[in-house]
């Protein structure tokens, strides 16, 4: 596969990833402070069974990643990919059990303080990844500006 192709796809993978999770951190929030016991189980539920949407763009955008920056040791580059590590970590460790449990306690009408727990500290994780996949777009986006710049030089 050329450059090209390979480049729009990491973008579309990534803002997909980066769109899906603010979706899901959005409506988690909106869910809690505004909507009825039922329209948290709604969301909950909702997040959940689209839980693999953000998983598929996640891997495609690392595996897209990982395979334009071949072995560079670019500064950019492993910023990227330590904020990248830190953002699977915390998706695989934090983001997909809370997801997983909150969905399980609200379907049983669960709304204590454990539920309230969890899910701050979800929120918080879900928004150390959206400020690290934005600085990851925003790394990207300068890299591909100065390619640009360079090719019309």
């Amino acid at each position: 596969m050329s450059r090209t192709p390979l480049i729009a796809l990491h973008g579309a993978a990534g803002a997909a990833a980066l769109l899906t999770i603010v979706t899901f951190w959005v409506s988690a929030l909106t869910a809690e402070l505004v909507l009825s016991s039922t329209g948290v189980v709604v969301v909950r539920t909702a997040i959940l069974y689209a839980l693999p949407v953000l998983v598929i763009a996640m891997i495609a955008t690392g595996a897209t990643g990982a395979r334009l920056a071949g072995r560079s040791k670019a500064p950019v580059i492993r910023a990227k990919r330590r904020r990248m590590a830190l953002v699977a970590g915390n998706g695989v460790l934090v983001l997909v059990p809370s997801v997983i449990f909150l969905w399980w306690r609200a379907q049983a009408g669960l709304f204590d303080a454990t539920f309230g727990i969890v899910q701050i500290v979800e929120l918080a994780a879900g928004a150390v990844n959206i400020v690290l996949l934005a600085l990851n777009m925003k790394a990207g986006m300068a890299m591909r500006a100065r390619r640009v710049g360079k090719a019309t030089s």
